[in-house]
């Protein structure tokens, strides 16, 4: 009988002792957690208006829209802007992109890919690369190495780097390249 205790007691022993020997290596195959950086909301055909004391000051249209966590917009197949006069009546200027970004704590919107802007009432268009538009200090702008070309009804300005503001109706070239009439920038092909 007393072999027999012996017998339960070290085969006791030896099954408690069991799970402890696995465990002197660290498990690197367990499951890590995923963290998800994409966009929490996806809204294709949007149409959005932003407006004060019930005045609208912008329309902005896109195929498609992606909500991020922390608030910011992307718009990866195009974006379109239009601006609004201070009563909220007429368009004053347009921009157009292949692809924009809100970054809405700054409340900055960053257009890249064949950049087009349009001042409706003075009929001057503005091409470029990469445009900033801030919203809370309404002005347009581009990088000061970013080429950009102006038309006006008479003439083709060029250059690089550019700051206007949001109505396109004010703007300055901040290293000027060059002034074409329409009939010159058409023969060189500007």
């Amino acid at each position: 009988m007393l072999a027999f205790s012996y017998r339960c007691l070290a085969t006791a022993a030896l099954l408690a002792a069991l799970p402890l020997a696995g465990c002197t290596e660290k498990d690197d195959g367990a499951a890590k957690p995923v963290v998800y950086n994409g966009p929490l909301v996806e809204t294709t055909n949007v149409e959005t208006l932003v407006s004060d004391s019930a005045r609208l000051q912008l329309r902005l249209t896109a195929p498609l829209e992606q909500q991020y966590e922390n608030g910011d917009m992307l718009y990866r197949q195009s974006v379109h802007v239009q601006v609004y006069d201070k009563p909220g009546k007429q368009v004053v200027n347009t921009m157009d992109a292949k692809f924009g970004k809100l970054d809405k704590a700054k409340q900055l919107y960053t257009m890249r890919g064949d950049v087009r802007v349009a001042n409706v009432p003075e009929q001057q268009t503005l091409r470029t690369e990469e445009l900033f538009y801030d919203k809370l200090k309404h002005k347009i702008y581009t990088d000061t190495a970013m080429a950009v070309r102006i038309q006006t009804p008479t003439e083709v300005l060029t250059g690089y780097g550019m700051e206007a503001s949001e109505d396109f109706s004010r703007y300055k070239i901040k290293r000027p390249v060059g002034t074409f009439t329409l009939q010159q920038a058409k023969e060189q092909g500007i």
